[in-house]
């Protein structure tokens, strides 16, 4: 046998490297070969997965030319799935804070039947480590403490579900992780894209990135002109994975012409920021941004001196760039934690950020981001990108509900915390009383940080979008409440997420059992997949659904049986835009 297999991943932490039937068949091929009994052949012909000839053993797909190498996944129940595909080459050592190279392509046949590493992780709490029963259950839904143990600085791969590699054209609906800037990684089985693969003929790429100090950290004053974009490599390495699926995806039997980019809170903000990137222009042609508008992006001089702090933390001098590129990624890690922690906690209760006291995101570095993404205005770069932009009822119940005060709140406790959301607190609360008159002041506080949290941004950036008159947006609130444990989540930040990546039969812990999971992904996905075809949501399980403006507010309201609702709860809107 005239080609090896090896792993498409890189270094992982000792002990943790995953091994699958492709390093068992690289053995036996090389055994084979020894003997005289391999088949000289570069890959499988068509239609010849199942070399073993056992049934129920892994299938293989055709090997596939890319411009990362030759690959080859697993067919899984009908779908072909390539997992860890390097799109760019190891950031490490040199590379380190540096823009994203392109591999050079493999000489070698890449194994891409498991994911890649996930990108180095900035995780706190119950995030990183479960601390109920219930919290173990959601950590197979959301799997950060997963990636903890096998978390790697070579995290550039991303992931191709597809119904078959031909060349039909599908709808390519790119998936990119929440998590803030500061978690997460494409590897989450409420990520996975196999069934909305299957189920509606589409072909779905989700992708790993770096993050956090890796992704965002602004050296460009402490450390030269080389590192003037530093504090954007993250969103530098989204661009280049969307080059990856413009000149590579017709080989998975997807469309480039029709690549639809979709995120999720971070990665909401991810893709409000692309949209305003002049080198991903013409890289995608439609956009979701789900609990998660970004407005605004931050400034060099703050990030500055969270890098300096960092700095300080390390004992490493400005300048000295080869000390900083020599400390072990932990350690690194470690001392962000220490300066942020440093820098205090937040001052809302319940709120945990990722890493400590400090944020680390994109800024605006005059190279690969010039203006923020939707302030004062709609980007003229994406004018003509359609836009699906919504956000759910409780978005902050699945942060707080780990708080020990969760479902104990008084209405004295809850009157003591409302001076800390400012003038608006006060007036939310109240408009939420009689919104939801059975919410007790556990729910009336989470609601009205909700109502600051996404739904005021998301309203903002509708009204932009919409002004600008390039393309129709289309805006969505879920109210649907989803019933594991006791329904103490309500409708929570994410929610819509196993239903439009229709990944919900592999999560049950979270949107329960029974035809209503089922109902609600008829809807959603149907709604997600019509627009990534056509810029229209409007699905076979829906009513028709208007395009935003400021004068109808048209929104789709997804619940058992959905709806459109013209300006739903203007009193919460009005207190939000005041």
């Amino acid at each position: 046998m005239t080609d090896q297999t090896q792993k498409s991943n890189g270094p992982k932490p000792d002990g943790v490297a995953r091994r699958d039937v492709f390093g068992l068949a690289a053995g036996l091929a090389a055994s084979a070969a020894a003997s005289g009994l391999a088949r000289a052949a570069d890959a499988p012909a068509a239609g010849q997965h199942n070399a073993s000839g056992v049934p129920g053993a892994p299938e293989v797909t055709d090997v596939i030319p890319t411009t990362s190498g030759r690959v080859q996944g697993l067919v899984n129940a009908g779908v072909h799935t390539f997992k860890g595909i390097r799109y760019g080459r190891s950031p490490v050592g040199p590379l380190r804070w540096m823009p994203p190279q392109k591999p050079e392509p493999a000489a070698v046949i890449l194994d891409c039947s498991d994911f890649g590493a996930p990108a180095m992780q900035m995780a706190t709490g119950a995030t990183a480590a479960p601390e109920t029963d219930f919290g173990m259950q959601m950590s197979r839904v959301f799997s950060t403490p997963s990636d903890l143990k096998i978390q790697n600085e070579d995290c550039l791969f991303l992931n191709v579900w597809t119904p078959a590699t031909d060349s039909r054209k599908r709808p390519v609906m790119v998936w990119i992780h929440g998590g803030g800037f500061a978690y997460g990684s494409g590897g989450n089985p409420v990520y996975g894209m196999e069934d909305l693969a299957r189920d509606h003929d589409v072909c779905c790429v989700n992708v790993n990135h770096r993050l956090n100090i890796f992704g965002y950290l602004n050296l460009a004053d402490l450390m030269g002109e080389t590192y003037r974009s530093s504090g954007t490599v993250g969103m530098q390495d989204l661009v280049l994975a969307l080059e990856w699926a413009r000149d590579n995806i017709a080989a998975f039997g997807g469309d480039p012409g029709n690549v639809t980019i979709m995120g999720q809170s971070g990665g909401g903000a991810k893709v409000s920021i692309l949209m305003a990137m002049e080198s991903a222009k013409g890289l995608f042609h439609k956009a979701s941004i789900q609990s998660g508008p970004g407005l605004q992006v931050g400034r060099p001089a703050n990030a500055t001196k969270t890098a300096k702090a960092l700095l300080d933390e390390l004992g490493v001098a400005p300048g000295d760039i080869k000390a900083l590129q020599a400390i072990p990624a932990e350690t690194l890690v470690a001392a962000a934690f220490a300066a942020g922690k440093k820098a205090g906690p937040s001052p809302i209760p319940g709120m945990r950020g990722g890493g400590g006291g400090f944020s680390f995101g994109p800024i605006i570095d005059g190279v690969a981001i010039t203006r923020d993404p939707f302030t004062p205005d709609a980007p003229a770069v994406s004018a003509k990108i359609p836009l699906l932009l919504g956000y759910t009822k409780d978005e902050m119940t699945i942060f707080m509900a780990s708080e020990p005060w969760f479902g104990k709140l008084t209405e004295a406790e809850l009157a003591q915390r409302t001076p800390l959301l400012g003038p608006k607190g006060a007036p939310l609360i109240a408009a939420w009383r009689k919104i939801r008159p059975d919410y007790s002041p556990t729910y009336l506080w989470t609601a009205a940080i909700s109502a600051m949290f996404a739904m005021a941004g998301s309203i903002t950036l509708g009204e932009r979008k919409a002004a600008q008159g390039g393309a129709p947006v289309y805006m969505w609130n879920i109210v649907w409440e989803t019933p594991v444990s006791g329904g103490v989540f309500k409708s929570p930040h994410t929610i819509e997420i196993p239903f439009m990546l229709d990944s919900w039969r592999r999560v049950p812990q979270y949107v329960g059992a029974g035809a209503e999971p089922a109902h609600m992904a008829r809807q959603i996905a149907g709604c997600w997949v019509a627009f990534a075809r056509t810029g229209k949501p409007d699905g076979p399980a829906t009513p028709h659904w208007p395009p935003y403006d400021a004068t109808r507010r048209a929104t789709m309201v997804f619940d058992n049986r959905s709806e459109v609702i013209d300006d739903p709860h203007p009193e919460l809107r009005k207190i939000l835009q005041g």
